[in-house]
């Protein structure tokens, strides 16, 4: 419980000046940096769980950094892709509503696939924090990206630890909504903010191992 409290303050101990000026400009690069972003996520999950007291890590090994993040990419692809091969039909489903309701067809398609991504985006976010946080940690402390894709271990390890996963979750999805609240100022602070969640979050999914 303490650990999962202490992400709050993990991106602002000593040290982490470093990792923030680094940061910020990864993120404000993204799609670009998509890889090193999320390779940096999994290095902190790993410092993190190694010594809870450390502040942020270092931005290298480079190449291990984007290594780590090509494998966590594909596992959230993987979880990713079934939802995104049902919003076609999903939204084709919801024309037939928005047709009756607005008579520009730009307007009811697009209204149509709002719907659908709202109606998925739900059970898309419970799977993505059941599943993706266990693996992760299970991955940054052993190396074998195998580990990533053994969701069933995944979710043995969420039932084993399942008070302390949902104090977790309470942690990451708290960080990612003050890091977005950016965009309520127009966009000043979002960068920062986004980089503010993955610290959190990595922090706190540290919290699962043992």
């Amino acid at each position: 419980m303490n650990h999962v409290a202490r992400a709050f303050g993990y991106p602002f101990r000593k040290g982490a000046a470093g990792a923030w000026a680094v940061g910020i400009p990864l993120v404000l690069f993204l799609p670009v940096t998509f890889l090193l972003v999320l390779g940096y996520s999994v290095a902190a999950v790993r410092a993190s769980a190694a010594d809870p007291e450390a502040g942020p890590p270092p931005w290298r090994p480079l190449g291990r950094l984007l290594r780590d993040g090509l494998w966590i990419s594909l596992a959230l692809a993987l979880l990713t892709f079934p939802f995104a091969a049902v919003l076609p039909a999903l939204a084709t489903v919801y024309t037939a509503l928005t047709a009756r309701l607005e008579s520009d067809a730009f307007l009811y398609r697009s209204y149509a696939v709002v719907l659908a991504a709202a109606t998925l985006a739900l059970p898309w976010g419970i799977l993505v924090l059941v599943l993706l946080p266990a693996a992760t940690i299970r991955y940054a402390r052993s190396g074998a990206p195998r580990y990533l894709f053994d969701f069933p271990a995944a979710i043995g390890l969420v039932r084993r630890r399942f008070a302390v996963w949902n104090l977790v979750v309470v942690a990451v999805v708290t960080a990612w909504a003050i890091g977005l609240a950016g965009l309520g100022l127009l966009c000043v602070g979002i960068v920062p903010g986004v980089f503010f969640a993955i610290l959190v979050s990595a922090h706190a999914t540290a919290a699962l191992d043992g």
